[in-house]
């Protein structure tokens, strides 16, 4: 098991859990829209670095960025399974050829 699916597997486990005593658990319940903007401000924060070429603050942002993405996931009942396969199936696709085929 990867470390991306056992952190899908911790995040499902603290759907319905306290909001006081688990982040997670507070993310997921404030709503989709919300686990959605927090990802986006990890994005932003993982670009910011990546600009000013600060390779250990973009590793950081980046970690936060995967995990908001699994939790943004999971506030939309979306499977880490599900994304890998679509990746996978992008697999060997010229990038050009896969967005002229949408």
């Amino acid at each position: 098991m990867s470390v991306l699916h056992e952190l899908e597997t911790v995040i499902a486990s603290r759907k319905g859990a306290d909001p006081e005593t688990s982040w997670t658990a507070k993310l997921l319940t404030k709503g989709p829209e919300k686990c959605a903007e927090k990802f986006g401000e990890e994005a932003v924060e993982a670009i910011i670095a990546a600009v000013k070429n600060d390779r250990e603050n973009l590793t950081y942002e980046a970690a936060d960025v995967l995990y908001h993405m699994l939790v943004m996931l999971a506030a939309r009942d979306v499977a880490l399974d599900d994304v890998l396969k679509e990746l996978a199936r992008r697999q060997g696709l010229s990038g050009i050829a896969e967005k002229a085929s949408r």
